[in-house]
């Protein structure tokens, strides 16, 4: 699908979605908000979402998460931790975006630590973007199950 004007068709075909795969009315839960997270990117997901963001301790179900991390942040167990906690209240199907300082900043994390981190919490990388000026984003989903 092509994007247009930062949106591409819903799943659905219905409503358009952001180029994060998240539209109006979905729930997106929000860990490791600190002051130097991109605003303008939290005013896009709110804005596609049409309500604002919740915090890490909402107990309710959510449609997509996204996690701030950085190096400093913690170890690959610690992500993998926060990642788990970020599922726990996800609707099945419910998008998790890591948005990591992009290569050459301070608090930059190895792809390598995302790809463990995911695995042992059970999600798989499917996309990396430059999601904004000083970030990259991750794209995880849940590891499909073997039958």
């Amino acid at each position: 699908m092509e994007a247009t004007a930062g949106s591409v068709a819903s799943p659905s075909g219905d409503q358009p979605t952001s180029r994060f795969g998240v539209g109006s009315g979905q729930v997106i839960q929000e860990f490791g908000y600190d002051d130097d997270v991109d605003e303008e990117l939290r005013a896009e997901l709110e804005k596609a979402a049409g309500q604002e963001l919740v915090d890490e301790y909402y107990d309710d179900v959510t449609d997509a998460a996204i996690l701030w991390w950085r190096e400093d942040d913690g170890d690959v167990q610690d992500l993998t931790d926060v990642m788990v906690d970020a599922q726990e209240m996800l609707e099945d199907g419910g998008l998790i975006w890591v948005f990591t300082p992009k290569s050459g900043r301070d608090g930059h994390v190895r792809p390598a630590d995302f790809e463990e981190a995911a695995s042992t919490a059970g999600l798989h990388a499917t996309s990396a973007i430059s999601a904004a000026q000083h970030w990259s984003g991750i794209r995880l989903t849940a590891r499909g199950r073997g039958k």
